[in-house]
Parts: C-alpha cells; sequence; structure tokens
C-alpha cells in the first residue's frame, strides 16, 4: 500500500475537513493515473481514432458531416469512457487499498465520490478538451462548439457516475468489462439523446437551454445518488 493510501485512510484521524478529503482523494488517484500514461492515452486515441475514421469513411459531403458529427462525437465519447471503467477500482481491490478504505471512519460515499471525480479529470476531460479540434471535421459552426463543449462537460461526468455503479457491481467478476459495457450503456441513452440533441438544436435555430438543463438537473441527480449506490455496489461486492 502507497503512503499516499495510509495518509488517505488516517485522514479522518489527523482532522481532515470533507473537502480536504475528496482533495487528497483526487490527487492520489491522479498521481497513479500518471504513472500508468499508458492506459490514458488509450481512451484519448480511441475516441480521436474512431471520431476522426467517420469523416473519411463518409466522404467530404459537408451537410453530412454536419447533421452526423453530434452523434458520432457523443457515441465516440461514451465509448471511450467505457474502456476505463475497469481500472477505476480493479488497482485499489488488488492491493487491498479498497478493503482498507471500507473499514476506514471516512465515509465510503466521500471516498467514491473523490475517485468519481478523478476518473472523470484523467479520462474525461480530455475527451472535453479534444473535441472541439475533431468537430472542424465536420465543418461545425463555433456555436454548435460551444454546445458541444458544454454538452459534453455536463455529460462526460454523468457517464464517469453511471460508469462507477457498474464496476462496482461487476468487481473481482471474470469478464466483468463485458458486464459493465451490457448494465451501463443503456442507463447513459438519455445522456447521448439530450447531448448530441442539444448540438442539433443549434442547427435548426432552437434553443439548446431545455436540453442542456436536462443535462444539468441529470448531474445533479447523478451526483447526489451515484456515490452512495456506488459504496453499497462495493460492499456487496466484496462480501
Amino acid at each position: 500500500m502507497s503512503p499516499m493510501s495510509v495518509s488517505l485512510i488516517s485522514g479522518n484521524k489527523n482532522g481532515l475537513s470533507l473537502f480536504g478529503l475528496l482533495s487528497l482523494v483526487i490527487r492520489r488517484d491522479m498521481v497513479l493515473a500518471m504513472r500508468r500514461r499508458a492506459d490514458v492515452l488509450t481512451t484519448l486515441i480511441f475516441f480521436v481514432m474512431v471520431v476522426s475514421l467517420f469523416p473519411l469513411g463518409v466522404g467530404p459531403e459537408l451537410d453530412m458531416l454536419r447533421k452526423m458529427a453530434p452523434g458520432v462525437v457523443w457515441v465516440a465519447a461514451l465509448l471511450a469512457s467505457m474502456l476505463s471503467l475497469g481500472r477505476l477500482f480493479s488497482a485499489d481491490y488488488l492491493d487491498g487499498t479498497l478493503e482498507q478504505m471500507m473499514l476506514a471512519p471516512q465515509s465510503l460515499s466521500v471516498l467514491v465520490l473523490g475517485k468519481i471525480l478523478a476518473h472523470w479529470m484523467v479520462s474525461g476531460l480530455p475527451l472535453v478538451l479534444m473535441a472541439p479540434v475533431l468537430g472542424l471535421q465536420f465543418d461545425m459552426s463555433a456555436q454548435a462548439l460551444w454546445v458541444l463543449i458544454a454538452g459534453l462537460l455536463l455529460g462526460t461526468p454523468i457517464l464517469s457516475m453511471i460508469g462507477a455503479v457498474g464496476a462496482a457491481l461487476t468487481l473481482g467478476l471474470r469478464g466483468g468489462g463485458v458486464l459493465v459495457s451490457l448494465l451501463v450503456l443503456p442507463l447513459c441513452i438519455p445522456v447521448l439523446i439530450f447531448g448530441a440533441g442539444a448540438v442539433e438544436a443549434v442547427s435548426t435555430g432552437m434553443s439548446v437551454a431545455s436540453q442542456l438543463s436536462l443535462l444539468g438537473a441529470l448531474l445533479v441527480l447523478a451526483m447526489v445518488f451515484t456515490p452512495w449506490v456506488t459504496a453499497q455496489a462495493l460492499r456487496i461486492s466484496m462480501e
């Protein structure tokens, strides 16, 4: 177990605040992720390749590219986020850190929320930053690109939170990656619909407020409920 894991588990004894505990969890997971840069780059390279191959396969017809751009980017982001879900809890499960977290005096839900936020910062935020560059391949307007960024900023954390529940339920199971996809993908469909619909609304001249508001509401609901649900799923998987 690493020194950072020891300080994380003993955080409450040192009078660590809730924000301090979250910061410690996020910093720990970010450091561990940077030691496995290949895993982080795999997700980003997959996203770039999937989005970039569609214009080559469809052809140079700009009207068709503009229409399909929102769906292509969002589907690629969803599939890319699935690649990293298996690593969310597996390393801590294998080295015994997860078991110690469950026995620690801190709330497991808070620790899980910190791990989810770190996962999004490593696997989701790079996709958001790369999306506008890739959107230029589809001749998307500046307004559509801004809406795409806003939708991804609201939607990709939801994908990480929903994915955390699936990763916790399949922890330690053989073929868990396939099971995670079967569990998570149906639950992510509303995020996909509202995110792509917001960008499509720009091209039709409609307001994007309703789709972005729904994504914001889903984000709040996910942030409230998924850490607790994930914590309970981890307890079930560890029994």
